[in-house]
Protein backbone atom coordinates (compact mmCIF):
# COMPACT_ATOMS: atom_id res chain seq x y z
CA UNK A 1 0.00 0.00 0.00
CA UNK A 2 1.06 3.46 -0.61
CA UNK A 3 1.22 5.49 2.58
CA UNK A 4 2.86 8.37 1.01
CA UNK A 5 -0.51 10.57 1.24
CA UNK A 6 -1.20 9.69 4.59
CA UNK A 7 -0.79 12.09 7.20
CA UNK A 8 -0.86 9.74 9.81
CA UNK A 9 2.39 7.94 8.84
CA UNK A 10 5.97 9.05 8.82
CA UNK A 11 8.93 7.60 7.16
CA UNK A 12 12.12 7.53 8.67
CA UNK A 13 15.08 5.43 7.46
CA UNK A 14 16.39 4.09 11.19
CA UNK A 15 12.76 3.51 11.57
CA UNK A 16 12.12 0.00 11.29
CA UNK A 17 14.19 0.03 8.05
CA UNK A 18 12.00 3.68 6.18
CA UNK A 19 8.88 1.55 6.27
CA UNK A 20 6.16 3.71 6.69
CA UNK A 21 4.59 3.83 10.75
CA UNK A 22 2.09 5.70 12.37
CA UNK A 23 3.62 9.41 13.64
CA UNK A 24 5.60 8.86 16.59
CA UNK A 25 5.50 4.69 16.66
CA UNK A 26 7.79 1.96 15.22
CA UNK A 27 5.12 0.17 14.22
CA UNK A 28 4.90 -0.37 10.63
CA UNK A 29 1.27 1.13 9.03
CA UNK A 30 1.39 -2.19 6.84
CA UNK A 31 0.96 -5.01 10.42
CA UNK A 32 -1.72 -3.17 11.60
CA UNK A 33 -3.69 -3.90 8.27
CA UNK A 34 -2.33 -7.66 7.88
CA UNK A 35 -3.27 -8.05 11.78
CA UNK A 36 -6.78 -6.70 10.93
CA UNK A 37 -7.40 -9.09 7.43
CA UNK A 38 -6.20 -11.80 9.45
CA UNK A 39 -9.05 -11.38 11.65
CA UNK A 40 -7.59 -9.89 14.52
CA UNK A 41 -9.76 -6.91 15.96
CA UNK A 42 -8.99 -3.30 16.46
CA UNK A 43 -9.22 -3.43 20.33
CA UNK A 44 -6.45 -6.61 19.94
CA UNK A 45 -4.40 -4.58 17.71
CA UNK A 46 -4.30 -1.31 19.71
CA UNK A 47 -3.25 -3.45 22.85
CA UNK A 48 -1.10 -5.67 21.31
CA UNK A 49 1.01 -2.67 19.77
CA UNK A 50 0.50 -0.34 22.66
CA UNK A 51 -1.57 1.87 20.10
CA UNK A 52 -4.27 4.31 21.06
CA UNK A 53 -7.56 2.04 19.25
CA UNK A 54 -8.45 5.62 17.77
CA UNK A 55 -5.11 5.88 15.71
CA UNK A 56 -5.61 2.01 14.83
CA UNK A 57 -9.54 2.97 13.41
CA UNK A 58 -7.97 5.65 11.35
CA UNK A 59 -4.68 3.61 9.74
CA UNK A 60 -7.30 0.75 8.96
CA UNK A 61 -10.10 3.61 7.38
CA UNK A 62 -7.25 5.58 5.04
CA UNK A 63 -6.37 1.75 4.23
CA UNK A 64 -9.84 0.80 3.10
CA UNK A 65 -10.82 4.18 1.37
CA UNK A 66 -6.99 4.15 -0.65
CA UNK A 67 -6.64 0.21 -1.17
CA UNK A 68 -5.40 -1.80 -3.95
CA UNK A 69 -8.49 -3.18 -5.56
CA UNK A 70 -7.09 -6.56 -6.20
CA UNK A 71 -6.46 -6.52 -2.28
CA UNK A 72 -9.53 -5.44 -0.53
CA UNK A 73 -9.49 -4.73 3.07
CA UNK A 74 -12.32 -6.51 4.90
Amino acid sequence: MDWSDCPLVEVKPGVQRGQPVPKGTRMPADDIVENWEGGVDEQDIAANFRLPVTLVKAILSYAADHQDASRPIR
